[in-house]
């Protein structure tokens, strides 16, 4: 079967097969366990921090949070926020906030942020705290269950918090695979988990943002329908990037010509002129994955 073949099946696959495909998806063992496990330690736990990706504040919330943490105080982190559309993600920030949320915007390279956070994260045990000393108890050290999808950021945080590498950092899913307790140079201290994803996504709108944000592993939905997303939503939303980056005004209903014209600037061409459509799509992918395409939310505040 040929890459052109491929490429023309994704175009013409309805919203139901796409949906159909999405719903056999990349859900490890570990993720599963991680569920458990965040559950029994439950009662170790003081404060959340959940993570989302700014670019997708909505396609990264995990959908069945709420059941994991209860009611514990939560504080929700949207990172890579220096990546994102600052004018939509705010949108989500108030979003958020509406329902009750304690939202930080986090570019994970900034310092400043995380002694903000910290003092969030006091303030939120306030009221422990005094009960504590009113019982005659010495303050200790505030647990916090770090948690969200694979490849939002969590490491990066906790090695920021810890002053040191005491997680590993890696741009892609998958990385870390067990809970672990890991100390910060505050009063901290952090739970670790795995990225959570949800065993089907009924969504295929949300899968695919997740897959454009390499939060699902590049092999479990099909790299063409991924690649098409981005550069539907870049034509929608920011059709100057698409122009910037791909030499294209708009796209053309026929993703042949697309594909041969962005293989053409990016030298994707095989033996007897033929474009290479397996790396225009990678090429794509990696264009966000590597920063080249920024300053971009693929959700939208209905």
């Amino acid at each position: 079967m040929t890459d052109k073949y491929i490429l023309r099946e994704v175009i013409q696959m309805s919203n139901e097969e796409k949906l159909t495909k999405v719903g056999i998806n990349w859900y490890p063992g570990h993720m599963l366990k991680t569920k458990k496990l965040i559950k029994e330690k439950s009662n170790l736990i003081d404060v959340v921090y959940e993570l989302v990706d700014a670019r997708i504040p909505y396609s990264s919330k995990i959908v069945d949070i709420d059941n994991l943490i209860k009611n514990k105080p939560r504080i929700l982190i949207m990172t890579k926020v220096d990546l994102c559309d600052l004018k939509e993600t705010k949108k989500w920030q108030k979003y958020y906030e509406e329902k009750g949320y304690k939202v930080l915007l986090l570019n994970l390279n900034n310092n400043s942020f995380y002694n903000n956070l910290i003092d969030e994260t006091n303030k939120l045990m306030e009221d422990v705290f005094a009960k504590r000393i009113k019982k005659g108890i010495k303050n200790k050290e505030i647990h916090v269950l770090v948690v969200g999808v694979p490849n939002v950021g969590k490491s990066t945080l906790i090695n920021r918090l810890a002053g040191k590498k005491v997680a590993n950092v890696e741009n892609k899913p998958g990385v870390t695979t067990n809970l672990s307790w890991l100390k910060t140079k505050s009063n901290i201290l952090l739970l670790d988990s795995p990225g959570i994803l949800w065993p089907k996504f009924e969504n295929a709108e949300v899968a695919l943002n997740l897959a454009s944000m390499t939060s699902i592993k590049m092999e479990v939905l099909p790299i063409d329908e991924v690649a098409i997303h981005i550069l539907k939503k870049l034509e929608k939303y920011y059709p100057e990037i698409l122009e910037k980056r791909y030499n294209l005004i708009k796209l053309d209903e026929d993703f042949e010509i697309v594909y041969n014209q962005i293989g053409r600037k990016i030298g994707a061409v095989i033996s007897g002129g033929e474009i290479d459509y397996d790396r225009v799509s990678k090429t794509i992918l990696q264009d966000i994955k590597n920063e080249n395409i920024k300053n971009i939310t693929f959700d939208r505040v209905e």
